[in-house]
């Protein structure tokens, strides 16, 4: 029980740095700590494939997100410098620390049982098949619908960042 509730704290506390944080280069990795710290709560409580999506649609997307946002940004070396004074060693300390909590963790989980006599507090382990079957029969409307959502929003960044051919770039 103790370490849902020790993932439950992770994913609190980071989540609350993401919405307070000033920076969103920490701001962002206070994010992928949270949802990795949720992808741990799946797998606690018995639904490891929802745990490895959690990882690599949520966790690996953000990531790519936040390259394709850079890479759109175009910053140039003007901005090297400024990030070098964000990013000291203070500011990894936090995500070091939490990603240590959820590493202690996996230890004790990997050390444990916990495979052969199955979730640690659900009833059964969810499978793919039916998390496959639960969202193309009753949720089928609602992936539908994220999927338009994600469409739009896929055009709407690629023409607020698209420039004209031949506009200077504003260097500050």
């Amino acid at each position: 029980m103790w370490p849902f509730y020790l993932m439950a704290l992770v994913a609190i506390v980071s989540t609350i740095r993401v919405v307070t944080n000033a920076n969103p280069v920490h701001a962002l990795l206070s994010l992928i700590v949270s949802l990795l710290a949720v992808a741990g709560m799946f797998m606690i409580v018995g639904a490891p494939f929802a745990g490895a999506l959690e990882i690599i649609v949520y966790a690996g997307a953000i990531m790519v997100l936040f390259v394709f946002v850079v890479m759109m940004l175009n910053l140039g070396q003007a901005t090297v410098e400024q990030e070098r004074k964000w990013l000291t060693s203070s500011a990894w300390a936090y995500p070091a620390l939490m990603c240590f909590l959820m590493g202690l963790v996996l230890v004790w989980m990997l050390g444990s049982e916990y495979n052969v006599a199955g979730p640690l507090m659900g009833a059964e382990i969810v499978g793919p098949k039916e998390v496959g079957i639960a969202l193309f029969t009753k949720y089928l409307l609602l992936v539908e619908i994220a999927a338009m959502l994600l469409l739009a929003a896929l055009v709407a960044a690629f023409h607020i960042g698209k420039r004209e051919p031949g506009a200077q770039e504003d260097q500050q």
